[in-house]
């Protein structure tokens, strides 16, 4: 069992780490001020292949493995969460489904540009009443000569207003159940294809995040990912590597709001020493270290176990579970820590607070995790 990085693991985090700093750190406070997408960072990221990270030499990624990829998001997110969130949709969300699913037609139109950065990808899953319970899905898709029909709508979809095409689920069956969907890539610009970006979020605020609306949407037949009535189960698969790129987000942000507290205890003096000479915080961040170090060795895990074609469906909840409610644990702490100072935008960890309650939400709940993991341990 070798817990230690590759070589080119490790030049890969260090390249990101490096251009996090550089490049991303100094904007992360007026990203979330403004709610600017910052358009420029993600054609900068697109630059040094990170979107291309997790994808074969064949079709035009950069051959690299998905632990190096689960190691970008959270050095990304460490600094920007909205900018880490961004990134990890495109590549697990938007790229993904075409890579694992698409054929070779759909690969060379969609897939390749999207990992060059020519415009980002999307995938519309959750509706207004099918969120948690993904197979109530009310969108459908008719099939009429050589075009599908589709009508309906989605919520919550990230990254959509500055996507080149979007892979949504729909019913292509009725009374079929989950059997009945399937995946289905309609391109930006499509008659009856209306995107809208109203939302007023808590945090993220750099995340574009949009409502879909289809109208007698029509697109080819051929822009059918897999098989059809495979939808549900394509997007479990999906989902799955999914949950491992933000347990390496809610890492990256718990990781952050250590450094914060670490920081800020040192500095901070009361009753005439500094905060990290009291044993009351020494032991909040013993805890948020042994918590963080935990995740970040379970989404490891769980990259590693997808490297080596092992299922890792149990492992990838697990990893996603812990990783962000203890992230969410280290975010409350850290504004304790930093006492009233914590609940002021003068110092990061407010927004830290903020940007991680969506962890314990998106890629499917706490609860449906645990839901997810007690199935795998009664089959």
């Amino acid at each position: 069992m070798d817990f230690n990085l590759t070589q080119e693991q490790q030049a890969i985090r260090n390249m990101v780490r490096e251009f996090a700093a550089e490049e991303i750190a100094p904007r992360a406070a007026e990203i979330d001020k403004t709610g600017e997408f910052p358009l420029d960072l993600v054609k900068k990221m697109a630059d040094l292949d990170l979107f291309a990270l997790p994808f074969s030499e064949e079709a035009g990624g950069a051959g690299a493995d998905y632990i190096s990829y689960a190691i970008a998001v959270e050095e990304v997110s460490r600094v920007c969460a909205s900018t880490g969130i961004t990134y990890a949709a495109h590549v697990s969300l938007g790229c993904m489904p075409v890579y694992l699913f698409g054929t070779a037609e759909l690969k060379e139109k969609y897939l390749r540009p999207m990992l060059r950065g020519e415009f980002l990808g999307a995938f519309g899953l959750t509706e207004p009443n099918a969120g948690s319970d993904a197979g109530g899905t009310q969108t459908t898709a008719v099939l009429a000569g050589d075009e599908w029909v589709i009508n309906g709508s989605k919520c919550f979809i990230t990254n959509a207003a500055y996507a080149g095409a979007v892979t949504v689920t729909a019913v292509t069956d009725k009374g079929k159940g989950t059997d009945g969907i399937s995946a289905i890539i309609i391109p930006r610009g499509t008659p009856g294809f209306s995107i809208s970006s109203n939302y007023d979020k808590l945090g993220l605020k750099g995340s574009n995040t949009c409502e879909l609306s289809f109208d007698n949407v029509r697109v080819p037949k051929e822009n059918l990912l897999g098989e059809r009535g495979r939808g549900f189960k394509q997007f479990l698969k999906v989902l799955d590597g999914g949950r491992v790129s933000i347990a390496a987000l809610s890492v990256g942000i718990g990781q952050a709001c250590l450094d914060a507290s670490i920081k800020y205890a040192k500095q901070r003096t009361q009753f005439g020493q500094p905060l990290i000479n009291f044993q009351a915080i020494q032991f909040k961040l013993a805890d948020m270290a042994t918590h963080m170090e935990l995740a970040r060795t379970m989404y490891l895990k769980a990259a590693w176990m997808r490297d080596c074609g092992l299922k890792y469906g149990k492992e990838a909840s697990m990893a996603k579970l812990f990783a962000s409610e203890k992230a969410m644990a280290a975010a409350t702490e850290a504004i304790q820590i930093h006492g009233g100072y914590g609940y002021m935008k003068e110092y990061p960890v407010e927004r830290y607070f903020r940007d991680v309650k969506l962890m314990e939400i998106g890629e499917g709940t706490s609860e449906v995790q645990r839901m997810v993991i007690a199935r795998h341990l009664n089959s």
